[in-house]
């Protein structure tokens, strides 16, 4: 929060007045839904529980003459927590984006795209540690072209682009395709992004998918990613929310394998056999939200 003053000065017909360019934009959303439930001696069965879902969502631009750079921030967490057993983490997300670009003609950029990519705190399946912060958490930079046929459409192509997958825990590396001695796999490939905006009055929606080929192993098996933001302002503060992600990645392999009779597969050591498939989640909120700046449109 912040409070700016302004004071200004009698000036005579020879005074000047220059008022220096900004040349940033910035602007920040918060969202917190919550919602919980109490149940007494209810006949139909069911247990009390709490949840609460938390997003929030900054960026930071500078542009000036053929220099474009965008920032953007996303944190998002949120939990259930039932009277009857643990607390689940139902969202977690910890992602940083920054593309430079520098004007080579008109719509046309040569560019520089940085991401970060991990979670905050542990994830669990069937009680088990699947995920903690850095475990897994991905670093990736890469040089190509970004084309803007429009302020709210960016098609970047990188062919260039290096990815680090970082898995701090040994006991979860086999899970992202990293060996039980390998803190850092590392991956040289070409990424294409595609991101669109839409705002239309208290109505915005934000896609951004990313397809990447990795040179070094399988180039043909392309890794996605798919992020949707919905935003439906209902009132000054409340909003209709819906995010989702897609992910697939042949190097992630969770899944346990089945036969046509749905019995699990076993290796040769009675293990069950884990393979990779599509990833999926969605949350759905109703509740507080604000902006403080203003409303990215580009």
């Amino acid at each position: 929060m912040s409070v700016a003053l302004f004071a200004q000065e009698q000036t005579t017909a020879t005074d000047t007045t220059s008022i220096k360019p900004n040349y940033w934009t910035k602007g920040m959303t918060t969202q917190v839904t919550f919602s919980q439930l109490s149940l007494t001696n209810w006949a139909a069965g069911g247990y009390g529980s709490v949840s609460l879902n938390t997003y929030i969502n900054a960026y930071r631009d500078y542009q000036k003459d053929n220099i474009k750079w965008e920032n953007q921030l996303q944190m998002g967490y949120g939990f259930i927590y039932s009277f009857d057993e643990v607390y689940k983490k139902s969202d977690d997300r910890l992602i940083f984006d920054s593309k430079f670009g520098y004007k080579a003609v008109d719509k046309l950029f040569m560019s520089a795209v940085f991401n970060v990519t991990s979670q905050f705190a542990n994830g669990y399946k069937d009680d088990k540690v699947v995920s903690s912060f850095a475990a897994p958490a991905y670093v990736s930079l890469g040089l190509g072209i970004d084309y803007n046929p429009t302020k709210s459409v960016s098609i970047n192509f990188a062919p260039l682009t290096g990815k680090m997958v970082i898995v701090k825990d040994p006991t979860l590396r086999s899970i992202y395709g990293n060996a039980e001695d390998q803190y850092t796999r590392f991956e040289l490939g070409a990424q294409l992004k595609l991101n669109n905006r839409i705002n239309v009055e208290n109505f915005s929606v934000e896609s951004a998918l990313t397809l990447f080929s990795d040179y070094l192993n399988h180039p043909l098996n392309i890794k996605v990613n798919w992020d949707l933001n919905v935003n439906a302002q209902i009132a000054k503060y409340f909003s209709v929310t819906l995010r989702t992600n897609l992910i697939y990645d042949d190097n992630i392999k969770h899944i346990q394998a089945t036969d046509k009779k749905g019995n699990v597969k076993l290796d040769e050591n009675g293990n069950p056999i884990m393979v990779p498939g599509v990833q999926f989640r969605e949350v759905f909120g109703i509740g507080f939200s604000y902006t403080f700046g203003s409303v990215r449109k580009k």
